[in-house]
């Protein structure tokens, strides 16, 4: 059985098959099919309460899809802030773990994938530049893999 690929920053994005696929999929076709019951029950002057609703219904479940993925991205997102900082905060010198609260939520998410040996010098370079979370992880020379995310 071969391992997967070592990640990087070309291959460290996740995604969830069943989610980002096979239930977007079915929300999709299913809203699809809704509206074109509905606009089927217009064009015949038969139009019901039935099919009105479901596109309402369809809609609602395609909304909840969205809202359930940005939810889970979002507490994620806070859990690797508070983590990037506990880790500058053992790692770096003292005199400067003040600025470690000048980083933007951006900078601490890019910061998550480079190793001990580097975040500092990074998170330095991130504040002092302006570093975006795409042009940091750019820069990550060692990466630390995130298997975690969801």
């Amino acid at each position: 059985m071969s391992e997967a690929a070592p990640q990087n920053f070309k291959n460290h994005g996740a995604t969830d098959p069943w989610f980002h696929y096979v239930l977007f999929l079915i929300l999709v076709l299913n809203l699809g099919y809704a509206l074109c019951h509905f606009v089927l029950s217009i064009l015949h002057q038969k139009l019901s309460f039935a099919s009105a609703w479901m596109v309402v219904l369809s809609l609602a479940a395609f909304i909840l899809w969205v809202k359930v993925r940005t939810y889970a991205l979002k507490v994620q997102d806070r859990v690797i802030r508070l983590e990037e900082r506990l880790r500058l905060q053992s790692l770096a010198p003292a005199d400067w773990q003040k600025q470690i609260l000048n980083l933007s939520e951006a900078q601490l998410i890019g910061l998550r994938f480079a190793s001990d040996e580097e975040v500092v010098g990074l998170a330095k370079q991130a504040l002092a530049e302006n570093l975006t979370r795409k042009q940091i992880k750019e820069r990550i020379k060692n990466w630390r893999a995130d298997n975690f995310r969801i």
